[in-house]
């Protein structure tokens, strides 16, 4: 018996002299305490019952602000996630936004437009066979120094003709000059290569030439003839393609002539279909 204490004794020396001596003292210290605490306890020594609350309350003031870190990040997790989804949710609605102004645009142009479509069908078809008169929208406005045409949505397909006219709100803008099964090219009255015979307000007859720029001038007129401001121009229908008396535009002073319609601003035309089909040409 002597034999096994001894051996044990020596194994609890040797465990100590393996630790260095800071450990050593931690762990006596915490046998030496553990053992009063327990006898004192035992023993029913009456300090030992606030000593024991007072560390119960340390643990759980130290358990709850330890537990603090897995009640926080999942509340702060949430609500990062709440803060994505709120920015994405702001992003699609301003997409949605944009593409409701961009509707909205959309219906104001054609609005417009349908405006602009009545307002010449109303000046164009007033008193006339509508068989005669086609609308066309300009495509393409072939804009150079000296050469002014347009392209539009009508062709052969629609009976569109090679030197049928055209006009705007019954002002005449020029005459047709190739045509495709679907579209057509319009030659206006102030191309370089435009030549029309026009009469003025007294009936003096004249040729409309284009000058390549907006204002076209008039030529062939009669001797010593003093051109004077505001003469109103029409076709005179000589050529037997443009209707006599369609007006055109008027005199300025300076001499040349000002269109009633801005070549410029053509969105929509009517191509007048009646005399080169009443003619066979």
């Amino acid at each position: 018996m002597s034999v096994s204490r001894d051996d044990f004794s020596i194994a609890f020396r040797s465990a100590l002299l393996q630790r260095g001596g800071a450990q050593k003292f931690s762990v006596l210290s915490l046998i030496f305490l553990a053992l009063i605490i327990f006898f004192l306890d035992v023993y029913g020594v009456k300090f030992t019952k606030p000593v024991r609350g007072f560390i119960n309350d340390v643990v759980y003031r130290v358990t709850f602000l330890a537990s603090t870190p897995t009640r926080f990040f999942p509340q702060a997790s949430k609500d990062l996630s709440n803060y994505f989804n709120v920015i994405e949710e702001n992003k699609r609605l301003r997409a949605e936004i944009e593409k409701f102004k961009s509707l909205e645009l959309n219906v104001e142009f054609l609005q417009d437009e349908n405006k602009n479509l009545q307002k010449i069908l109303e000046t164009e078809y007033f008193n006339k066979n509508l068989s005669n008169i086609l609308l066309a929208k300009v495509l393409v406005d072939k804009n150079s120094p000296f050469l002014k045409s347009i392209v539009i949505n009508k062709g052969t397909r629609a009976g569109v003709l090679k030197g049928m006219p055209v006009t705007k709100d019954n002002y005449l803008i020029g005459r047709v000059v190739e045509t495709n099964y679907l579209s057509s090219r319009v030659l206006l009255l102030n191309d370089l290569n435009s030549r029309i015979p026009v009469t003025l307000d007294e009936g003096t007859q004249a040729i409309l030439s284009g000058s390549g720029t907006t204002n076209p001038i008039l030529e062939y007129l009669p001797e010593d003839y003093e051109i004077i401001e505001d003469l109103n121009i029409f076709a005179s229908g000589k050529d037997g393609i443009f209707t006599p008396g369609t007006p055109i535009g008027k005199t300025n002073d300076q001499g040349d002539i000002e269109l009633f319609v801005d070549p410029n601003q053509l969105s929509f035309v009517t191509v007048n279909l009646n005399l080169l089909k009443k003619e066979g040409l």
